[in-house]
């Protein structure tokens, strides 16, 4: 079975989703902001998801996950729970 990591940072909205990756892009720190920004729990932990499998996370982020390169942030990827900025740091 296929597993990765992954830090996140999820917002309620595409606008600040959107916001938050022209901080990234401009050499903002990724934990920072999700400790700043994201209303998911791991926000307090810099995003950090830990190791999960596929599967395991909702379709449109097991996709960005397990397909799209590593290391670089995507999104805003939409989910039920809101938009996130997802940054794969490893696959097995």
């Amino acid at each position: 079975m296929a597993t990765a990591s992954a830090v996140h940072i999820l917002v309620k909205t595409e606008k600040e989703a959107l916001d938050i990756l022209a901080q990234l892009k401009k050499g903002g720190d990724f934990a920072k902001l999700a400790k700043r920004y994201s209303i998911c729990p791991s926000g307090k932990r810099g995003g950090d998801l830990g190791e999960f499998r596929r599967g395991e996370m909702v379709k449109a982020f097991d996709e960005v996950v397990f397909k799209r390169p590593l290391y670089k942030v995507h999104g805003p990827v939409k989910t039920r729970f809101g938009y996130h900025l997802v940054k794969t740091l490893y696959r097995s």
